[in-house]
């Protein structure tokens, strides 16, 4: 005779998956199918379901919602409405629990009072037993003893095939087919000329608002931000290098591993670009014109050419400078913009200004000059890297030293120490390099930047992003000094004090 509703044990079920990449619960699903024919198979009835989706049992800080609340309804024996609850179904230990604290939370709440259930697709298991925590301890234990295994197992197999040069797995990169390692024809061109753009002075903000405009679009279908792009273009993939986490993969010479796809540039060139990104890294101004401080990334597009970059020069009443950074505004009447101080109520003095067209003419006379200067000082210079055999003997030194220590000819300790002195010195020598790289590769010809400042061809023309890009490595700050009284409105650039950055 069929048991009847009455007859049946309620008990509540739990599922869950570690990861849900197609965001349709199906394993989930999958789990609470199998339960259900559990507990039909076992005389027992679900009256509630639990299940945490995407969630992972052995991470660290990850708060399974429904489990938490499982525990609760387990330890009071019913539910919120009084259902009574008997027992819990799962498909395997593993759904439930991972960590040994959830293992022993769990033991505790079910057993909280005599007579309840708890059962997998095998069967009914006895929690009540005095040697069922120990054996399940044991068995999370082991749970996460295989968890690092497969970890581990993961990063030896992409390690393994980093060394290879076997591209990454994942979604396909900007630039190449679905193969990953053939070049696409049209992504690719547009990285090459992004590249040569940011090389001859270009900024980022600049190439993504020509890529938005044109309606290009990012592998997932995406519109390009400037933080996208700039992560694509500090990625060595571009140049045929490999990486793990954003680090470069090296042989046992220190030499970088290339990957087996087409690369974009040229290595030389993708150095070049890592030392213009480096370089771009300014520093703020203080009240009384000390350089300090990185300065902030612009997160728009200026209008005026030298915003946030001329400074107040007023001295106040206390003896210090305002150091107020200018804002500029239109003036419709004379038909040029002006740029002036913030009011005291925005943190400035409101009382200086000056004829925006003026100084940014003086000003972008002067970086041009500066640029010149430099160009022609740099020039006599560049040539082979001179510190290439120092570079090459260190990284020889520590090859012969991990010989050594693998054939044991050498003691851990100094192994050790000596490593840790010559990485150091490895890394600052790669850094020089590159930083000779971007003298020989990103120089362009300042006659070319010159005319194309003042070019009247929209398409030839450096936008306002690309001019102040060169402000910006040209000097930290432009600091304006008041005029004085019976200068009247005359323009007089000797009150325009540049604060060049040293090379």
């Amino acid at each position: 005779m069929a048991d009847t509703h009455s007859d049946l044990i309620p008990v509540v079920d739990y599922a869950r998956a570690s990861a849900d990449k197609a965001k349709d619960e199906h394993t989930v699903k999958d789990q609470q199918k199998a339960n259900e024919s559990t507990a039909k198979r076992l005389g027992c009835r679900i009256v509630a379901r639990f299940a945490d989706n995407d969630k992972s049992a052995m991470k660290e800080g990850v708060i399974r919602d429904d489990f938490e609340e499982m525990l609760r309804v387990l330890r009071a024996g019913r539910l919120k409405d009084g259902t009574p609850v008997m027992g819990c179904i799962v498909v395997a230990d593993d759904r439930l629990i991972r960590k040994t604290g959830d293992y022993e939370r769990f033991v505790d709440a079910l057993t909280y009072e005599d007579g309840r259930v708890y059962a997998d697709k095998r069967g009914f298991k006895d929690l009540y037993a005095e040697d069922v925590e120990t054996m399940g301890l044991m068995g999370a234990v082991i749970s996460r003893m295989e968890i690092k295994k497969m970890r581990r197992r993961a990063r030896q197999w992409n390690r393994a095939r980093a060394l290879e040069g076997l591209p990454k797995k994942g979604h396909r990169p900007f630039g190449w087919q679905e193969d990953r390692i053939t070049l696409d024809p049209v992504e690719s061109e547009l990285l090459r000329k992004a590249v040569q753009r940011v090389l001859a002075g270009g900024s980022v903000n600049s190439i993504v608002r020509d890529w938005q405009k044109a309606g290009v679009l990012t592998p997932r279908g995406n519109p390009w931000k400037n933080q996208t792009l700039r992560l694509t273009l500090r990625n060595a993939r571009l140049c045929g290098w490999r990486t793990i986490n954003g680090e470069l993969v090296t042989d046992d010479d220190g030499d970088p591993i290339v990957g087996t796809w087409e690369p974009v540039i040229t290595p030389s060139q993708w150095q070049a670009l890592q030392a213009i990104f480096d370089a771009r890294k300014g520093k703020q101004i203080t009240y009384n014109g000390e350089a300090v401080g990185p300065i902030r990334t612009d997160p728009r597009e200026h209008t005026y050419l030298l915003t946030s970059i001329l400074r107040c020069g007023r001295i106040l009443p206390d003896g210090s400078m305002c150091g107020g950074k200018l804002r500029a505004g239109f003036e419709k009447d004379r038909g040029r913009h002006r740029y002036f101080c913030h009011t005291k109520g925005s943190g400035g003095c409101g009382g200086l200004a000056r004829r925006g067209d003026l100084v940014d003419e003086f000003i972008s006379e002067a970086v041009l000059a500066k640029l010149e200067e430099r160009v022609q000082e740099a020039r006599p210079d560049i040539g082979p890297w001179p510190k290439e055999k120092e570079l090459s003997d260190k990284i020889e030194q520590l090859k012969e030293l991990k010989s050594r220590f693998a054939q044991r000819r050498i003691s851990n300790s100094l192994f050790f120490d000596e490593v840790e002195r010559l990485e150091p010195e490895i890394a600052k020598l790669r850094a020089d390099r590159q930083r000779h790289a971007l003298k020989a590769e990103a120089r362009t010809d300042v006659t070319d930047i010159r005319r194309r400042w003042y070019s009247e061809i929209d398409e030839d023309r450096l936008d306002i992003s690309q001019k102040r890009t060169y402000i910006r490595e040209a000097l930290h700050a432009v600091i304006v000094h008041p005029a004085g009284q019976g200068r009247g409105n005359k323009f007089d650039p000797n009150l325009l004090e540049p604060v060049w950055r040293e090379d």
